[in-house]
């Protein structure tokens, strides 16, 4: 018998969105590890809002959504909003019931500053990682560092002369113009700069993001996010490990690439209680002289060194996800402060989306 055909459904629903998601649906194990580390949170939210006023969003609900739009690469709030306004599995995940209204898109650019302020997402991976189940999946003597470019949120047509010289033509015509950072900036987001990945490669206006991860189960355990430049890569590196070194209480190795293989670089890893397991530069240079790596056989004889370089390309993992699926490709946002909170906030999802499978195994 044919089913009759009826254009709208019913005008009430006893189903809660509990029951809709299914059993097995990855982001049912992701929304536990984040109930847990908001309720660790709960005193430091608190602190960032005043005790008496109007209430506000709740800060959990915030951040469960920012954590969304990575999940799913959701290029805006406005379209995070409007998915929100509809979807249930996104609605059962922040803690919103169907018949909740949703919030307005400017509603993150209001709080977006007291998070940050407030080293919110700093203090969510922290709490992450110290979670009873994920503390055990860490190592604390073996970590991988590299760096990697974000693309800012300002056009080359921005990039103008500081002192206010240039053509009449709004910047659009800057071909064969000698272009530097030290004498040019951009006019949408000054913190922003002129960088190219390789030689041969374009110049862009961006930024650069550095990542920590630690070498057992490739997850990331440290990030930041720094002006692009030659010696970037390096002074981040020596700031995030030394930071996991005195945690760890005892010596620790770190591999990296070839652009870390310089020797001030090597010998201030070393005075910080490091080891360098750098991958050697003998490249050729430009005069034909072979380049002298600052690691030697002291170092690459050990067994460990061979570990270390083989384990530091799955950094190369968290990078790639974060710029197919999350929001690093390309920022939304403008300043170093929002762009390293944003950065983090990758890292983060990154963590949440691998955790629970390797608890399962």
């Amino acid at each position: 018998m044919r089913g009759r055909f009826a254009d709208q459904g019913g005008m009430f629903s006893y189903i809660s969105p509990e029951a809709r998601v299914p059993p097995n649906h990855p982001l049912r194990k992701i929304r536990v590890l984040v109930r847990d580390v908001l309720s660790e949170l709960n005193r430091s939210l608190g602190r960032l809002y005043a005790s008496d006023g109007r209430p506000s969003i709740p800060p959990e609900q915030l951040l469960s959504a920012l954590l969304l739009q990575v999940f799913y690469g959701i290029r805006s709030e406005r379209q995070l909003m409007e998915q929100l306004n509809y979807n249930l599995l996104y609605r059962w995940f922040v803690g919103l019931s169907p018949d909740d209204p949703v919030w307005d898109p400017t509603t993150f650019t209001k709080n977006r500053d007291r998070l940050q302020n407030g080293e919110v997402f700093k203090k969510f991976m922290t709490r992450l990682l110290n979670h009873p189940q994920v503390r055990p999946l860490l190592s604390d003597e073996h970590f991988s560092v590299d760096g990697t470019l974000i693309e800012a949120w300002a056009s080359q047509k921005s990039f103008r002369p500081k002192d206010g010289s240039g053509d009449d033509d709004d910047g659009a015509n800057f071909h064969g113009q000698k272009r530097k950072n030290d004498t040019h900036a951009s006019t949408s987001d000054p913190n922003s700069r002129l960088y190219r990945k390789a030689a041969g490669r374009e110049a862009k206006l961006c930024y650069m993001g550095h990542a920590t991860m630690e070498n057992r189960h490739g997850l990331a355990v440290a990030g930041m996010v720094t002006h692009a430049n030659g010696t970037a890569e390096r002074r981040a590196s020596e700031i995030m490990l030394k930071a996991k070194s005195k945690a760890a209480g005892h010596r620790i190795t770190v591999g990296e690439d070839k652009a870390y293989d310089t020797t001030d670089h090597v010998a201030n890893l070393r005075a910080i209680n490091v080891t360098p397991h750098v991958t050697q530069n003998q490249a050729v240079t430009k005069t034909g002289k072979t380049r002298n790596s600052a690691i030697d056989e002291r170092t690459t004889r050990h067994p460990g060194y061979g570990m270390s370089q083989s384990r530091r390309a799955m950094i190369e993992c968290i990078f790639g996800w974060g710029k197919q699926h999350g929001t690093m490709r390309k920022t939304k946002h403008r300043g170093i402060g929002r762009v390293a909170a944003n950065f983090l906030l990758n890292l983060i999802a990154y963590n949440l989306i691998r955790i629970p499978k390797l608890m399962a195994a």
